[in-house]
C-alpha cells in the first residue's frame, strides 16, 4: 500500500481476502476535508468488488493505492460482525445514503466537485437535480463514454486539471472506473478521488433508486435484482459462490486467533 496521509484514527480489518476500513460516512467527509489539496483515493468494497479483486491483479493494484476503503455492503458488515469485528450498519458507506450530507458539506466548504460518468444526455439532468437541492455547489460533469486510451482521454484529463477539483467522482461502473483511476493517477490533480458507480444515473432519474430501508435491512441487492434480473443475476447468484474459499479462510483464521490478532489495527496520524 502506498504511503498515505492519515488525519483520522482508522480501523482496518482483513475480511473476505481483502483489507477494508471501518468508517462511517461522517468520517469519510472529515477525511475529504482534512486531506484537501492532496491526492487521495477513497475506494469501496462490496461482494462484487471482492469478486473482481480476487480475479484481477489490476484491481488488487488499485486497492493497494487506496488511502481509505469504505464498506459498501450490509451483508459484508454482518459477516464482519459474525467474525468478531466491531462494526455495525452505521459503517455502511454508499453514495445514496450519504449524498445529501456530502453535497451539503461540499457547498458549505466550497469544494470544487468534478464528476466523470454517465451518458452525455443525462449529465445535464443529474447536475440540475443536485443544484436544485444544493444551489451553492460548484459542480462540473462530463460523460463517461469515451475511449480511455485515445485522444478523448487526454482531453478529459486536461479538462479535469484545468478545473482543479477538490473532489473527483468517477462513475463508470466496476471495474472500468477503478482501472481508469489507476491508469490515470499520475495525471490526475491533487484531490480526493472516489469511484461512485451509477451515482449520477440515480440523480438523473434514469435508474431505479431502491428505498433506503432496503439497504439498512441488507436486502437492497434483492430489490435491485427484482428490477434488473438479467443484468444482475450473475452478480448476485453466481459471483458470491466464488468467495466461499475466502469465507472459509475467515472462519479458519477466526478459530485460530482472537480477532485483534488478525486485524491490521488502527492507523493513526503520522
Amino acid at each position: 500500500m502506498k504511503p498515505s496521509c492519515r488525519l483520522l484514527p482508522v480501523h482496518r480489518v482483513a475480511l473476505m481476502g481483502a483489507q477494508m476500513d471501518v468508517v462511517t460516512p461522517d468520517m469519510v467527509m472529515d477525511f475529504i476535508a482534512g486531506t484537501r489539496g492532496r491526492q487521495t483515493i477513497i475506494a469501496n468494497h462490496n461482494l462484487h468488488s471482492l469478486y473482481l479483486f480476487q480475479k484481477s491483479a489490476e484491481m488488487r493494484r488499485f486497492y493497494a493505492q487506496a488511502d481509505l476503503i469504505e464498506i459498501d455492503s450490509t451483508p459484508l458488515i454482518l459477516w464482519g460482525k459474525l467474525m468478531g469485528h466491531e462494526m455495525s450498519r452505521a459503517h455502511r458507506c454508499t453514495y445514496l445514503d450519504f449524498r445529501e450530507d456530502f453535497w451539503a458539506r461540499a457547498a458549505q466548504e466550497g469544494w470544487r466537485v468534478f464528476h466523470v460518468g454517465g451518458a452525455p444526455e443525462h449529465n445535464g439532468l443529474s447536475k440540475e437535480a443536485i443544484l436544485r437541492r444544493h444551489p451553492r455547489v460548484r459542480l462540473e460533469v462530463r460523460s463517461g463514454y469515451f475511449d480511455v486510451k485515445g485522444p478523448e482521454n487526454d482531453a478529459l484529463l486536461k479538462d479535469i486539471a484545468a478545473h482543479k477539483p477538490d473532489v473527483l467522482l468517477v462513475g463508470m461502473g466496476m471495474p472500468r472506473q477503478e482501472l481508469w483511476i489507476l491508469n490515470a493517477l499520475d495525471r490526475l490533480p491533487p484531490c480526493a478521488i472516489l469511484p461512485v458507480g451509477a451515482a449520477f444515473d440515480y440523480e438523473a432519474g434514469v435508474m431505479y433508486t431502491p428505498p433506503r430501508w432496503a439497504g439498512q435491512l441488507g436486502i437492497e441487492w434483492l430489490v435491485r435484482f427484482a428490477h434488473e434480473p438479467k443484468r444482475l443475476f450473475s452478480r448476485y447468484f453466481i459471483e458470491p459462490w466464488t468467495l466461499i474459499p475466502c469465507a472459509l479462510s475467515d472462519l479458519f483464521r477466526r478459530r485460530r486467533a482472537p480477532v485483534n490478532q488478525y486485524e491490521s489495527g488502527a492507523r493513526h496520524n503520522p
